[in-house]
């Protein structure tokens, strides 16, 4: 958590906040796609978080990356901006967020995974068996990378 996101919870509690995200999937050489376990509620999410005040976006992904994995990435692209109600996340503590997520792909990372306590576990899925148990707010992001794989635009 942001402190500018402790400094607002202190100030709103659990009520709505809009954040802003940015989130990476990162594809190995068998087009397989990193998915870290959470911590907090054990579903499956790909490596991301909140944009610091006053940080790009392509900063904070690779920041959030390196925190929570150990990996560097080369090269971004971007995969797309999610947002709207299928954003909207109660996390298991009660604070309530709706996020803008700017999600990144990219093949190209290099370093040993070393996963923070914020996951529980990491592991490479094929596309098409990316488990059920998903994070609420990355379904979108999801459906979206089955999507595009099932029309091969990945």
């Amino acid at each position: 958590m942001t402190e500018y996101v402790k400094k607002m919870r202190k100030l709103i509690g659990h009520e709505p906040l809009l954040l802003c995200g940015a989130s990476i999937i990162l594809f190995n050489q068998l087009n397989q796609v990193l998915m870290l376990r959470r911590s907090d509620n054990g579903c499956w999410c790909f490596p991301g978080g909140a944009v610091d005040l006053g940080e790009n976006t392509e900063y904070s992904v690779r920041r959030e990356l390196f925190e929570e994995t150990g990996l560097s990435v080369e090269e971004l692209s971007i995969f797309g901006v999610f947002s709207g109600k299928e954003l909207h996340y109660i996390y298991p503590n009660g604070d309530e967020v709706y996020i803008v997520d700017i999600v990144y792909s990219s093949n190209k990372f290099y370093g040993e995974i070393n996963i923070d306590n914020e996951s529980r576990e990491y592991r490479f899925f094929d596309i098409e068996d990316i488990p059920a148990e998903i994070s609420p707010p990355v379904m979108p992001v999801v459906n979206e990378l089955k999507r595009r794989n099932r029309s091969n635009n990945v």
